[in-house]
């Protein structure tokens, strides 16, 4: 199992960036090859991904620990992903958004091809860093 933290800071106050979080449905808006996005009942999500040329369909099961500001997640099918978002104030405006995802290289490669090895590594490193970035312009326009 392989595993990435990646994090950005937000010109934006923790509980704005908390609830953000929580609208699954603008994952598309920030979140490379999310074409779709929706909760359901039970903490669960669903997403629509294109990546690698393939379109793939998810479930997630989503817990929160609102006392420590995070959110987790796993995928609920055969692609075995999961990971975690935390939130840490830094002052009153400002929260750090720290990104864990944990998933088999393989498996990646399996359901959406690409490169193997190093390369795969860079290239899910890149792409999560993205999403953070993008995520961070979403929420300060948000403010």
């Amino acid at each position: 199992m392989s595993t990435l933290e990646e994090h950005v800071d937000v010109g934006v106050p923790i509980d704005k960036v908390w609830d953000l979080l929580h609208q699954v449905e603008s994952y598309p808006r920030f979140v490379e090859g999310v074409r779709g996005a929706r909760s359901e009942a039970g903490g669960r999500a669903h997403l629509d991904v294109e990546a690698g040329g393939r379109s793939r369909e998810f479930a997630a099961e989503v817990s929160d620990r609102k006392g420590e500001r995070m959110m987790e997640w796993r995928t609920t099918d055969p692609l075995d992903l999961a990971g975690s978002f935390s939130l840490q104030p830094i002052d009153e405006n400002r929260t750090r958004v720290q990104a864990r995802l944990e998933y088999e290289p393989g498996t990646i490669r399996d359901a959406f091809g690409g490169p193997r090895g190093f390369a795969q590594a860079n290239a899910i490193e890149r792409l999560v860093h993205s999403d953070l970035e993008h995520f961070k312009e979403y929420v300060e326009q948000k403010r």
